[in-house]
């Protein structure tokens, strides 16, 4: 599979497009720290910093290398007579690539970024628990095998890339702006790092009941929703010319088809919660809002506007409702909603392409059977995969905080400092027991 040519103009807008990303970083940052308790927040933040910095370098040694780009080196193995790409073979440490803007060179600019993004999604579900060192060494996992393996293989020409060519299932799993490659992996992550740790303590009664903690700054949640729209916006738009060869033009519909969906995502979670409540949640009207922008990035260059508006409303409805579902049913502590938002918003909007998608006007059969291949392989072999690799971390290095930490605050405890020295951090949940 050749690799696809860029325009000056193209790759000009791309850089600058790409230059958005980082927003969305700064968004999941705020939102994750803002749903955790106050005597966690700088923790949170530091760990953000720490994990972004852990991804950038990890994936500097090896990720890009394994992740590659259409056209370049690989490994294939062959099966009934067709040859299957499942991990690339380029040099470690980015040697020999040429930073001119060449279209493999703004996809390692691009991966650098969307790297970090899949690695800052779990903090949100360890919150107030998950030890610095520990959230640093799953994202050198993370950024050094999990996330480049399954990026190579929808973005990087990949097995899952080459259905379309070697089964004719429409074009082959598609996936605009990492709905799948960022979102899920990050959020399948995200769960496997809730179970491992457990529940914070006080979440649950003795019955099992769940018992609210609610977040410490809804300024912080709500701020970072609108600096994730504008991540947003630049990573499907860079995405949609880096990996499906949109011209510049198609930026406009992309945007446009992002907005309405973290827009209608979000109002629906917020209908919602106030039908239910009597008033608007604003945590899960925010959770809905990013699973929105989560579920747009898949198809977000090959949709109607109004398809949009579906997807979103949608993903509204699934995300307000598996907060719920996984805090009561499944007994799964999750802070930032990171598995609601991402994992469940980002599964979603991949198989909304198989759904929704107008990718040619002949069409594609077989379109939706790709995306369900894709998801398959994202519950079937990347959960497994990031939870044992996880678990194994855990066995050497415990990933979660001793009670003591979990008691005094994770900035105490783990900075040596709080982030609002002047207030009372902690409730009496610890010594009523």
């Amino acid at each position: 599979m050749p690799a696809p040519a860029l325009t000056d103009t193209a790759a000009a807008l791309c850089v600058v497009l790409i230059f958005l990303v980082p927003c969305a970083g700064a968004g999941l940052a705020l939102i994750n720290a803002g749903l955790g308790r106050s005597r966690s927040a700088a923790h949170l933040m530091m760990s953000s910093l720490c994990v972004v910095a852990i991804a950038a370098t990890v994936y500097f040694v090896c990720g890009f290398a394994w992740q590659g780009f259409v056209g370049g080196p690989s490994h294939s193995v062959s099966f009934s007579g067709k040859s299957w790409d499942w991990i690339a073979a380029g040099p470690l440490f980015l040697r020999h690539q040429v930073f001119e803007g060449s279209p493999a060179s703004l996809a390692a600019l691009l991966g650098m970024f969307s790297v970090g993004l899949a690695a800052m999604i779990p903090l949100g579900s360890g919150a107030d628990r998950w030890r610095l060192g520990a959230c640093c060494a799953s994202t050198a996992v993370l950024a050094g095998w999990t996330y480049p393996l399954f990026a190579h293989w929808v973005w990087g020409g990949g097995w899952l890339a080459q259905l379309g060519t070697n089964y004719g299932l429409g074009q082959g799993f598609v996936d605009t702006g990492g709905a799948s490659t960022i979102q899920a992996v990050g959020g399948l992550t995200a769960l496997s790092i809730a179970w491992i740790l457990g529940a914070r303590r006080g979440k649950y009664t003795h019955d099992g009941m769940p018992s609210a903690i609610p977040g410490h700054n809804g300024v912080f949640v709500l701020f970072g929703c609108l600096l994730a729209w504008v991540g947003w916006l630049g990573l499907n738009s860079a995405g949609a010319i880096l990996f499906n060869g949109a011209p510049p033009g198609r930026v406009v519909l992309v945007a446009i088809n992002t907005t309405l969906t973290a827009a209608v995502a979000g109002l629906t979670a917020a209908a919602i919660t106030h039908t239910r409540y009597g008033k608007p949640d604003a945590s899960l009207t925010a959770n809905g809002w990013i699973g929105g922008l989560a579920a747009s990035s898949a198809g977000c260059a090959f949709v109607n506007p109004a398809a949009a508006a579906a997807i979103g409303l949608a993903a509204g409805v699934l995300v307000t409702f598996s907060v719920g579902w996984f805090e009561v049913q499944m007994s799964v502590d999750d802070p930032g909603g990171s598995i609601s938002a991402h994992a469940m918003g980002g599964l979603w909007g991949v198989l909304s392409v198989g759904l929704f998608a107008e990718i040619s006007a002949s069409g594609h059969p077989g379109q939706w059977l790709a995306q369900l291949v894709g998801i398959a392989t994202l519950i079937g072999f990347v959960l497994p995969l990031t939870y044992g690799l996880n678990w194994l971390l855990d066995r050497v290095y415990s990933q979660r905080v001793a009670a003591e930490g979990e008691r005094q605050g994770m900035d105490l405890y783990e900075l040596g400092a709080g982030a609002y020295p002047e207030f009372v951090t902690h409730s009496e949940e610890f010594t009523e027991r």
